[in-house]
């Protein structure tokens, strides 16, 4: 590590210390039974006090520690005092050893763009609790729960964070295991997990558990696909792809937001990955662009062009960028 680390690798240093926390946030207020759970535009998008408190923490240690900074969260909540407990001032050790890109080594705070997901899954954190209050093995909604935290320059996602606040929920709520965060940077690696593929030949889609419409599966169809996995979260759908259990994560509509794709798509591509819209065009994540993937998503891990080559007209007609 040199005597002054980057500016960018001090803030994806601070955003897995702030990832962490939020991971912990998430499994305190499932523990507690009190979810707190509004309704924002209907029953299948739904704010917890998780969501409340961990865009709370990210939110205000991000500005603390890095006041010039753009920062873009998913809930929209009232001006207020951060409770001190919130606040995460630690870094990554590890991250902070390792050597900066060189495209990015002389970034200034000023021009990067932070998009925070503090509870990516929400739905599904909440029918947890509906269905079994403690963690049980069979209780595998609680892998679909992330906390995103994307990282952008001139509208290019360039790193990310994923925290995973269930991984190992088998083990049991007192389990030191519990939980893992991931995190990459295009031109470094990706870090926190072991790459998989999928078996040459298989073409395996995840796609969303309940957002679903024609648009949706006429194009999950068109992929012609050995076996389709429905699941929750965007964050949870890269680390399908990255771990061998997915080969294609497709969602052929609106729905998911920049702060939903900004993360995974920093660690999808810092391990060769692709993700793009349903025509097979960049994703922007300047500050001032559209909140929502208003083409729809396409990621993989590998064949990209395959996959996006069987997209149909009727779909690609439907979905404007």
């Amino acid at each position: 590590m040199s005597g002054n680390p980057a500016v960018v690798m001090r803030l994806v240093a601070s955003a897995y210390a702030m990832a962490e926390k939020a991971g912990a946030i998430v499994r305190r207020v499932l523990q507690s039974g009190e979810l707190g759970i509004v309704e924002k535009t209907g029953a299948n998008d739904l704010q917890t006090l998780a969501d409340r408190l961990v865009q709370q923490s990210i939110c205000a240690s991000l500005s603390k520690s890095f006041p010039k900074i753009t920062i873009i969260g998913e809930e929209d909540l009232p001006e207020e005092a951060v409770k001190e407990d919130l606040i995460e001032s630690g870094q990554s050790e590890d991250i902070l050893q390792k050597s900066c890109p060189a495209e990015y080594s002389a970034l200034k705070e000023e021009e990067l763009v932070v998009w925070v997901d503090p509870l990516d899954g929400t739905k599904e954190y909440t029918e947890v609790l509906i269905q079994k209050p403690s963690l049980k093995p069979q209780n595998r909604l609680l892998d679909h729960v992330t906390v995103l935290i994307g990282i952008a320059y001139g509208g290019k996602a360039i790193a990310g964070v994923i925290n995973q606040p269930f991984f190992n929920y088998q083990l049991g709520t007192e389990s030191a295991d519990m939980g893992r965060t991931l995190w990459g940077m295009p031109g470094l690696g990706a870090f926190g997990f072991e790459l998989q593929e999928v078996p040459d030949g298989r073409r395996i889609v995840t796609t969303t558990r309940s957002h679903s419409n024609k648009l949706v599966t006429d194009t999950v169809d068109a992929m012609e696909p050995h076996d389709v996995i429905r699941v929750g979260g965007a964050g949870n759908k890269i680390i399908q792809l990255v771990e061998g259990k997915a080969s294609a994560y497709v969602f052929a509509s609106l729905g998911t937001k920049k702060w939903d794709t900004c993360a995974p798509e920093a660690i999808l591509h810092a391990v060769g990955g692709k993700l793009t819209d349903m025509h097979g065009s960049a994703l922007c994540y300047d500050a001032n662009v559209k909140h929502m993937n208003s083409a729809g998503v396409l990621a993989t891990l590998r064949n990209h062009q395959y996959y996006a080559s069987r997209v149909p007209k009727s779909v690609l007609l439907a979905l404007k960028p």
